[in-house]
């Protein structure tokens, strides 16, 4: 099953799941957002950096005075948040560079909210610690996996391009983190190209050796968005939403141990690893500006290129409703 199918399937899934949310109590978008309505801003979230703002309260402190409330659900990954979106289930939420792409291609009507300083030190290439790979030369003709269609797969593209290399001169080996680490274990694969906090916990426990992150070859950052409709209406709540998210992000570069001992229970990890992953963080959320859209569109015309997403793609459909 490619992305894009995987995505309609995710969609199909939460439009059932939505409707069972609406019958059990749930506000809708429409009535959320109707005319002399109270506004409600809906959270959705995986377990990170908004877990801890969801904790700490600030953000509905922030926007009570504008008579907004905020909602929160936990989903397990970005592209079931964007889904989330499409149906109108959710306004707010966070995803890594490459779901967005995805959603765009399949008619979400998503606006990018905000984004992360460059974070190129939290995805690398890992091999074990025994390996005879020492380059990405050493890389031609191995098995290298990694989660299809990901900000990795770009990572991987480009990596091999700035090396000399093709994208089809490895094995590639589509795997989802959970099953390229049982693969990694037991020598199934020559490498593995994984973020944080995967990427931690499988140099702490599995002793894997890094070969090389993407220092110099890709930027990495994460995004936060919104719908179209939302944007439209909410321009204040969005600005408040992301100045909260950037002040835990200037928190957590003040204070990294508490940082990853919150970020350790929120994640059911060990701190040492979550030591090691804010070890090598960039923090940092603003704006999204027209040179990081700019971003987006290298990595959307390579998923074209690669024949993951159906037609070309213009970033700025989803750009944010006040840039300039």
């Amino acid at each position: 099953m490619n992305e894009l199918n995987r995505f309609s399937l995710q969609r199909r899934h939460l439009l059932a799941a939505s409707a069972a949310s609406a019958a059990a109590g749930a506000i809708p978008s429409a009535w959320a957002q109707a005319p002399g309505a109270a506004r409600v801003l809906r959270v959705g979230h995986q377990k990170g950096w908004l877990s801890i703002l969801k904790g700490r309260g600030t953000l509905e402190k922030r926007l009570a005075p504008l008579g907004v409330k905020v909602t929160w659900t936990e989903f397990n990954a970005g592209p079931v948040q964007l889904e989330a979106l499409n149906v109108g289930s959710i306004d707010f939420g966070d995803v890594g560079e490459a779901p967005p792409i995805f959603a765009q291609a399949a008619g979400a009507p998503l606006v990018y909210a905000g984004a992360t300083v460059p974070r190129p030190a939290l995805e690398a290439v890992i091999v074990p610690s025994g390996s005879p790979i020492r380059s990405v030369a050493d890389l031609k003709g191995k098995r290298v996996a990694y989660n299809k269609g990901s900000n990795v797969q770009y990572f991987l593209v480009k990596l091999l391009e700035k090396n000399g290399l093709k994208y089809g001169d490895v094995q590639s080996i589509f795997l989802a983190p959970a099953d390229a680490r049982a693969a990694f274990e037991r020598g199934a694969i020559d490498a593995w190209i994984i973020w944080d906090p995967f990427l931690a916990a499988a140099q702490k426990q599995l002793d894997a050796r890094l070969l090389v992150d993407a220092t110099g070859v890709v930027n990495n950052r994460a995004y936060y968005f919104t719908s179209r409709d939302f944007a439209t209406r909410n321009a204040d709540v969005l600005r408040i939403a992301i100045e909260e998210v950037n002040a835990i992000d200037t928190w957590a570069s003040k204070n990294k141990d508490a940082a990853a001992a919150e970020l350790s229970a929120v994640l059911g990890l060990d701190k040492s690893i979550t030591d090691l992953y804010l070890s090598r963080a960039r923090f940092g959320t603003a704006s999204v500006t027209r040179e990081i859209l700019a971003e987006q569109q290298a990595i959307a015309d390579t998923f074209f290129d690669l024949k993951l997403i159906p037609k070309k793609l213009n970033l700025l459909h989803a750009a944010p409703v006040d840039l300039l």
